[in-house]
């Protein structure tokens, strides 16, 4: 389901059109549809029906305090990945209880954060990790609850950016070495053994890659019941894929089916919690950009708008594909295939290839699935101001960040004193 549709010839988000909203706030600037990241995680929440579970919702996607507080206010737990983003979820009225705290580098800091604000679990990647973790516990005169993040070696067939799960990958524990890890884990005083995790990559299109990876967990799960370490629960990642370009996901049902089949093969049934971001955020917004100038060269036409890989950086980074629409269909103006590029003094500024649009100056597109990874992304390149974000709920639209102004690009630095 689409919340972003054409209505007249004119594109909307819910009850509101684009081009009112770029005429209020500018370009570029992010919009997103309250009821599309409800509908998102209300679909993912009722497919485990009466089954213990809890959503914690991957805050890297999409981390305004907006946002955060709409899927709170639905129940949802959270995984952070910083103690920025943990204190995001708790000025959202994020329930502590419900975060899990994921990360290769968590600093002592954060691990007091954490522990001193009780959430439910720390995802410790490394046996260095856990030491520091035990040492910060017992300074706190606390109980740390943890899971390993093991890594299963299973190949989630996906962009290697974004490919978390194999051997080679800078995260989790290799399976053997867990194993060990949970018996040094069971005999530390402050540490408390919660659960296993494992997160194998994202835009994941198919069943099969978390199905692998679940069966050497629940594996795992087995052997360390032998040893008398019980597992309260299963912490099974995102990863889930969307449509970018027609690509044909599982539906959340057959993602969640998939899980509590192998559970149930195994005989077990302890609690699941999984860490969704781009199946959440991803179609949940899009960024309006304006066109500045249409440029034709020999061999290319070019579309040169104000949006650059600073504001999104996914093409760039990912080489992803956004599908980029007219705001308003325009049937004056002959299609042509373009490469839509910004500002950005880079040549791979460049947010989609070989388009065929209908388009002239002045006029607006819509970036599309443009919320998840997207302002999260975003930065200052260029000396360039961060867009402002928009949160559209029925016939409202609410400002959830103002634009930057250029007084904020220098917030913070100072000139050396005169000599």
């Amino acid at each position: 389901m689409s919340f972003f549709k054409y209505h007249n010839g004119e594109l909307r988000a819910e009850n509101i059109s684009l081009s009112k909203v770029a005429e209020t706030i500018g370009t570029p600037c992010y919009v997103y549809s309250r009821a599309a990241f409800e509908h998102q995680w209300t679909t993912l929440d009722s497919a485990f029906g009466d089954y213990p579970h809890t959503i914690c919702y991957a805050v890297k996607a999409n981390s305004n305090i907006a946002i955060l507080n709409v899927l709170a206010r639905l129940g949802s737990g959270f995984d952070v990945v910083s103690e920025g983003e943990l204190r995001r979820v708790l000025a959202a009225g994020g329930d502590p209880s419900k975060v899990v705290f994921s990360g290769v580098a968590k600093s002592v800091a954060e691990l007091e954060f954490a522990i001193s604000n009780g959430v439910r679990s720390i995802n410790i990647e490394s046996t260095a990790e856990l030491e520091r973790v035990q040492t910060v516990a017992a300074a706190l005169n606390a109980t740390a609850s943890i899971a390993f993040r093991v890594n299963p070696d299973v190949d989630p067939e996906t962009h290697p950016y974004i490919s978390t799960g194999m051997d080679k990958a800078k995260f989790g524990v290799p399976m053997e070495a867990a194993f060990a890890a949970y018996q040094r884990a069971a005999e530390l005083p402050n540490i408390e053994v919660h659960g296993i995790a494992c997160h194998i990559g994202s835009q994941i299109t198919k069943t099969s890659p978390f199905s692998d990876s679940l069966d050497i967990v629940l594996t795992m799960v087995k052997r360390l019941a032998s040893q008398g370490i019980q597992i309260k629960q299963l912490d099974l990642g995102g990863g889930l894929g969307i449509d970018y370009q027609g690509e044909t996901p599982p539906t959340a049902q057959e993602y969640v089916n998939a899980m509590l089949d192998g559970v149930a093969a195994h005989g077990i049934d302890l609690p699941i919690a999984i860490e969704p971001g781009r199946y959440i955020a991803g179609n949940s917004g899009v960024m309006l950009t304006r066109v500045e100038y249409i440029k034709h060269n020999e061999s290319k036409n070019f579309a040169i708008v104000d949006a650059g890989m600073n504001d999104l950086l996914r093409p760039s980074l990912y080489q992803a594909f956004h599908a980029i629409l007219p705001v308003n269909e325009n049937s004056n103006v002959e299609k042509s295939v373009f490469d839509v590029v910004g500002p950005v003094c880079e040549s791979a500024d460049v947010l989609g290839y070989d388009r065929e649009l209908a388009v002239q100056a002045d006029d607006l597109l819509a970036v599309m699935s443009a919320g998840a990874y997207s302002f999260s992304m975003a930065g200052n390149y260029n000396s360039r101001l961060r867009p402002a974000e928009v949160l559209i709920d029925g016939e409202t639209a609410h400002i959830i960040r103002q634009r930057e102004e250029f007084d904020d690009l220098t917030r913070g630095e100072s000139l050396l004193p005169e000599q």
